[in-house]
C-alpha cells in the first residue's frame, strides 16, 4: 500500500473498498455505498473520535462513500475531493437527493417558511449542494432543509468567472485547520472553495494543489496565480498582493507578497517552492 497516497486511497489496515480488490492487498474488502451530508457542515477526522484531528470537512449535500460504520462514525471517502477519514454517522443519510443548485453566497440560511422572519437553519456555506423542489416569490425550497433566498443560489453547471474574487469574500474568516467552510478554513481549503465556485475541480491539500495549472517564473505574478511554500498556499490578487488563510494572522488576510515571503522565510519555512497559473 506504500505506493498509494493514504489521504485519497480508500484502504486502511485490514480493510479496503471493493473497487481496490486486485490493486492492493487487504484482509477484507467491502462495498462502498454513498451517503449524503444532512448538516450544514461536518468534520472529516483522522480517527473515529470527536477530538481527533480534523483533516477536511463535508458541506451540506456532499456525498461520502461509506465502507464501514463503527463507534458512531462512518469510515469512507469524500466523493468531491477524495479525502479518506471518519465522519460522525448521525450527520449522514443513506437517502440521496441529486443537487439542482449550489450555495453561491458566502453563507446563507434555510428558513422554515418562505419569509425572512421564520426560524432559520444553517448557516450553509458557499458550494454547499441543495435540491430545489418548489419556489415561492423570492425563495426556493431545498428538500430536507427549508426555504432559501433565490439570490443565494445558483443552478448546477454555473460558476463564477474569477476565483480570486470568490477568495476575497473570505477575508477575515478565522483560520481553522482542516476547515473549508465560511466559518473557518485553512490555506488549501480557501483555494479549493474558490476554485469550486469557479467551476473547477481541486484536490484538498496544498501539495496536491501544486500540480494544478502550469508553472510561471517568480517575479511576474498576476491575479489568480497560486504561490506555494512547504505546507502552504496563497492566491495572488494582483502583481503584488497575496491572499491566504494563515496561522500568523489566524485568519484569511491580504498582505504584500514580499512581506509574506520575508516573514515566512524568517520563521524558518523557506522560500516559495512553486508559482502556478491556472489558465482560467
Amino acid at each position: 500500500m506504500s505506493a498509494f497516497d493514504p489521504r485519497i486511497t480508500l484502504a486502511r489496515a485490514g480493510l479496503a473498498a471493493s473497487s481496490l480488490e486486485g490493486i492492493l492487498r487487504a484482509e477484507r474488502f467491502a462495498e462502498a455505498t454513498p451517503m449524503q451530508l444532512v448538516r450544514p457542515a461536518a468534520a472529516i477526522r483522522s480517527a473515529p473520535d470527536p477530538t481527533a484531528e480534523q483533516i477536511d470537512q463535508l458541506l451540506f449535500g456532499e456525498l461520502f462513500d461509506r465502507v464501514e460504520t463503527a463507534d458512531g462514525h462512518v469510515w469512507g471517502q469524500a466523493r468531491r475531493d477524495g479525502c479518506v477519514g471518519f465522519v460522525e454517522a448521525a450527520a449522514l443519510s443513506s437517502e440521496i437527493r441529486a443537487p439542482t443548485h449550489w450555495i453561491a453566497a458566502l453563507r446563507a440560511f434555510a428558513f422554515e417558511t418562505s419569509g425572512v422572519k421564520a426560524p432559520g437553519r444553517g448557516p450553509l456555506s458557499l458550494n454547499a449542494l441543495v435540491s430545489i423542489d418548489a419556489e415561492a416569490d423570492r425563495f426556493a425550497h431545498a428538500a430536507g432543509l427549508g426555504w432559501i433566498a433565490k439570490v443565494h443560489l445558483a443552478p448546477m453547471g454555473t460558476s463564477f468567472a474569477d476565483p480570486a474574487d470568490v477568495a476575497e469574500r473570505f477575508v477575515a474568516t478565522p483560520y481553522l485547520w482542516g476547515g473549508r467552510d465560511s466559518l473557518g478554513l485553512d490555506c488549501s481549503g480557501l483555494i479549493q472553495q474558490a476554485l469550486y465556485a469557479g467551476g473547477r475541480a481541486c484536490p484538498r491539500d496544498s501539495d496536491q494543489q501544486a500540480g494544478l495549472g502550469a508553472p510561471v517564473p517568480p517575479g511576474v505574478p498576476r491575479r489568480g496565480d497560486l504561490v506555494f511554500w512547504p505546507g502552504h498556499v496563497g492566491m495572488m490578487l494582483d502583481a503584488e498582493r497575496l491572499l491566504h488563510a494563515n496561522a500568523h494572522h489566524m485568519a484569511v488576510a491580504i498582505e504584500p507578497l514580499a512581506e509574506a515571503v520575508a516573514r515566512i522565510r524568517a520563521a524558518g519555512a523557506g522560500e516559495p517552492t512553486a508559482h502556478r497559473r491556472l489558465g482560467i
